[in-house]
């Protein structure tokens, strides 16, 4: 298993020896992988590997870079540890992860820290950013944790959200919080809003001030004065009903 947990006490003989699946086969490592260095819980990984899944899954500490594009469920219930893809990654990124954080420069696809089919909570504490678009279904039925998207999300964003924040810096297309419960989901672009959701109040909430100073040191802006604009609050969904809130900016 491609994660600093599994090799930071090994040798790089070890690693080279550890067992991957390919298909139905149990080959070595050293069959897809050349490897430099030993026993370090700091991982490096060049190529393209949209085929290669559950990097880092379960990794507890350390950390992953990635230069190339990664395949399914990266850092899937993770604990701890940060993972690094300059590249872009496929669906289920941080899927049910607990805590840790995880930064895709490039786009993402379905279900980012979302629940696997059939499981009641998604992820439960950590940060994950994606820089580029995401594809369906992200944050579904996540607890806790962070997720921000730069570029614009798919439908059913927030799907039976039960807590946490989503950031949505480029919006995101229909059905966004559909049958949320807890949480909140903030945009800065303009939503189709379902109509479950009612309108409350226009507000600038101290949390994303809050928000703002975190995010500021991973290069994100989040709006919050009173001067740059106020936020149209969302509460929702009513058909649940459900005590979410959706966030949706509106500069001065």
């Amino acid at each position: 298993m491609l994660s600093p947990t599994v090799m930071a006490e090994l040798s790089n003989s070890e690693i080279r020896a550890l067992v991957v699946y390919h298909g139905k086969r149990q080959v070595p490592l050293e069959e897809f992988f050349d490897v430099d260095g030993e026993r370090s819980d700091e991982l490096i990984i060049h190529g393209e590997l949209n085929k290669v899944r559950l990097i880092g899954r379960a990794m507890s500490k350390g950390s992953i870079t990635v230069h190339g594009t990664v395949g399914m469920h990266l850092g899937a219930c993770m604990t701890g540890g940060s993972i690094e893809v300059h590249g872009d990654a496929g669906d289920w990124i941080g899927a049910e992860m607990k805590n840790g954080f995880i930064h895709v420069h490039g786009n993402a696809g379905g279900q980012i820290g979302a629940a696997y089919r059939g499981a009641l909570a998604g992820m439960k504490n950590g940060m994950i950013i994606v820089d580029g678009a995401a594809g369906l279904e992200v944050g579904m039925r996540m607890r806790r944790g962070t997720i921000i998207l730069g570029g614009a999300a798919k439908d059913f964003t927030g799907l039976q959200m039960k807590g946490g924040t989503i950031i949505l810096r480029s919006g995101a297309e229909i059905r966004t919080g559909a049958w949320m419960n807890r949480g909140t989901i903030i945009s800065l672009q303009p939503l189709q809003m379902m109509p479950t959701f009612a309108y409350a109040n226009d507000f600038n909430p101290t949390f994303a001030n809050v928000y703002a100073k975190q995010l500021k040191q991973h290069g994100i802006d989040l709006p919050f004065a009173v001067s740059q604009g106020t936020y149209q609050r969302y509460a929702g969904d009513l058909s649940v009903p459900g005590k979410g809130e959706i966030l949706v900016w509106q500069p001065a």
